[in-house]
């Protein structure tokens, strides 16, 4: 009976060590239900837009997760990307993306290119993004493939060594690969260029 009699004094101190943990979640988790956000500049501009339809925020840490993502990126006012990835993260005041899962990012003014990854980071407060895990550049003619890539506000893509080129021929078919260190991709010229350690071996080609 003194066991018993100990186990329900106990009980109860047990119960109330663990409710502040339960409040806590509820207090600083928010479920958002088919969130539509734009991200506008100092100046007013916007930057980017951001859906998902199912969103979690914590209120403390000012982190939003995000599911089935799709992302906007505009520049001057224009559309000129748009991003998809199973899964995001958006956080320090909104400056920081990352997505991850299946990343897709697509060109509005090329509507073939598309550019695949595992993971996506920006800065919003910088021109490059960041590409890493399975970097995949595909349309009607080529294919880059690298373990990591930048995007520059110039539409240029860097791929990092080792870097594999592939080029498609008339039925869409893989015609022949070149292995390279370094290759930069120019979205808007549809040109490769290529670069290796040694400043004498370097290459170009138009499509």
């Amino acid at each position: 009976m003194n066991k018993i009699y100990k186990i329900f004094i106990i009980f109860p101190f047990l119960i109330l060590g663990c409710r502040p943990n339960l409040i806590e979640d509820t207090k600083f988790i928010q479920k958002i239900n088919s969130l539509d956000m734009n991200i506008f500049s100092n100046e007013g501009e916007k930057i980017y837009s951001i859906k998902s339809p199912n969103t979690s925020y914590n209120k403390e840490k000012n982190i939003f997760n995000l599911e089935k993502t799709t992302i906007k990126l505009f520049k001057d006012e224009v559309l000129e990307f748009i991003i998809k990835s199973n899964e995001s993260k958006l956080y320090d005041n909104n400056k920081i993306v990352e997505l991850k899962g299946n990343v897709e990012l697509r060109s509005i003014n090329q509507d073939n290119d598309v550019l695949y990854a595992d993971n996506f980071i920006w800065n919003v407060d910088e021109t490059n993004y960041l590409l890493k895990g399975n970097v995949i550049f595909e349309n009607d003619t080529i294919i880059l493939s690298s373990s990591k890539a930048t995007l520059n506000s110039e539409n240029i893509i860097e791929f990092f060594n080792p870097v594999k080129y592939i080029i498609k021929n008339q039925s869409n078919e893989k015609s022949y690969e070149i292995n390279s260190e370094n290759a930069y991709y120019n979205i808007d010229k549809k040109s490769v260029n290529f670069s290796s350690k040694d400043k004498r071996v370097r290459s170009k080609i138009y499509f």
